[in-house]
């Protein structure tokens, strides 16, 4: 089963990223906050991760260089409601595979999370 990491600071969109596409067929976990989704990404080994970029203490920019730094290949997808191309075009420089903007639009977050397992038809 395909496993999805969703890491928000906003205890509803992780609840409701979670049940959605728990609904279909994916394994999801869910972190509040950079240092936690580190641990999840080291010891759940998500195939995919949705990375809020405005976090506490350290933000999903922040998490996604160190991925890097450790060579860590998971597949992110930054998730945030700022629109600084700047950040984009650093994300993306980093080996992100994409960028959804805030509010969540779900038929374009399933597409896009469902095209990265090849669950789509």
């Amino acid at each position: 089963m395909p496993k999805l990491l969703i890491v928000d600071d906003e205890l509803d969109v992780r609840e409701f990223a979670r049940n959605f596409f728990r609904k279909r067929g994916l394994d999801v976990f869910i972190a509040a906050n950079g240092p936690e989704a580190m641990g999840m990404i080291t010891g759940e080994c998500p195939d995919l991760v949705l990375l809020d970029i405005r976090m506490g203490d350290m933000s999903g920019l922040d998490v996604l260089r160190e991925l890097r730094r450790l060579e860590n290949p998971v597949k992110v997808i930054m998730v945030s409601g700022i629109e600084d191309e700047q950040v984009v075009q650093e994300t993306i420089a980093l080996g992100a595979l994409g960028f959804i903007h805030k509010p969540l639009i779900l038929e374009e977050l399933e597409k896009v999370v469902l095209r990265e397992f090849s669950l789509q038809s």
